[in-house]
């Protein structure tokens, strides 16, 4: 895969670590990741199949994350509106007025506020592994942790394995390179979902490279406290959203059970829905990543 350009793009104050694949003439297609998950959080393979699609690819490391700015959020807060326009300058830092967007759990968020509040950017929208963008399941989670009766508009909360390795790993954080590698190799193998084969090679080498490229990863958990805050703009309707949709969704979820995904597909007009037999909540599977990007191929072709 024959990377074209790797740059770094202002967003305000924010500088914003970059990369573009694929021939300059093909449409393009942007990659938001999910939350405290930096740009390469896309495999490869994924990245490599849209190309021989014929496909220009972006992807980015978030504010917080990787080689982009890092933040203190107690001084400087953020929103989930700032990690959009975060993506808004990483289009036009490449000079793109418009691309498919594909949003990954939160990315799948941003992803939706860019379609219902810059839809002049968002040629087609893919949102992936992801619920929708107004309402915050953390309550459920929090109340499902607790013991506490769930409330009648609550998607379901993670799987007990989630919630209990999520509780060992705030009563007993990582301190040393060799254990946060470890806490995070097994955060993914958990959430991988225990139907389809766990790629733990191809997970490693994610966690190494991201640890890597960013060895103090505290300031990811920002993201966390930008989803919690439920501002205005990520109340309005999805019904607004008019850029073919496809909301993509795996049947072992542990993190967003599936129906997570199908309230997605509910809220916007003739959005498909395709749920991936035994697919969990990440890529780390074998074969997945080339699934993904031929569904995301089969979706960008069809509405252009």
């Amino acid at each position: 895969m024959e990377l074209v350009e790797e740059k770094f793009v202002a967003s305000a104050d924010i500088r914003l670590w970059t990369e573009r694949f694929g021939n300059g003439d093909d449409p393009v297609v942007l990659l938001i990741m999910g939350t405290s998950a930096q740009g390469i959080g896309w495999p490869d393979e994924l990245v490599e199949g849209l190309v021989k699609g014929g496909r220009q690819v972006i992807r980015f490391d978030h504010r917080d994350t990787g080689h982009s700015t890092h933040a203190d959020f107690t001084s400087h807060p953020y929103t989930l509106a700032d990690m959009a326009a975060d993506a808004t300058a990483v289009l036009d830092g490449h000079g793109v007025t418009a691309a498919h967007v594909v949003g990954a759990s939160l990315g799948g968020a941003i992803a939706q506020w860019l379609a219902v509040h810059r839809p002049e950017r968002v040629t087609t929208l893919t949102a992936i592994m992801t619920g929708p963008m107004g309402h915050d399941a953390r309550d459920a989670w929090v109340r499902a942790m607790s013991g506490r009766s769930p409330d009648p508009d609550d998607l379901p909360p993670p799987a007990p394995a989630v919630l209990a390795h999520l509780a060992r790993l705030a009563g007993s954080p990582p301190s040393t390179p060799e254990e946060h590698i470890a806490a995070a190799l097994e955060t993914w193998r958990i959430l991988n979902g225990g139907v389809l084969a766990f790629d733990e090679d191809a997970a490693r080498r994610n966690v190494e490279l991201s640890y890597e490229r960013d060895p103090d990863q505290t300031t990811a958990a920002n993201h966390d406290l930008a989803a919690k805050r439920m501002t205005e703009d990520r109340l309005v309707p999805l019904s607004g959203i008019t850029a073919p949709t496809l909301v993509i969704h795996g049947a072992a979820d542990p993190l967003r059970p599936p129906a997570h995904g199908e309230a997605v597909a509910a809220r916007i007009p003739g959005a498909r829905l395709r749920v991936i037999p035994g697919m969990g909540h990440g890529f780390f599977s074998p074969g997945l990543p080339h699934r993904i990007a031929e569904l995301i191929l089969e979706h960008t072709g069809a509405a252009g």
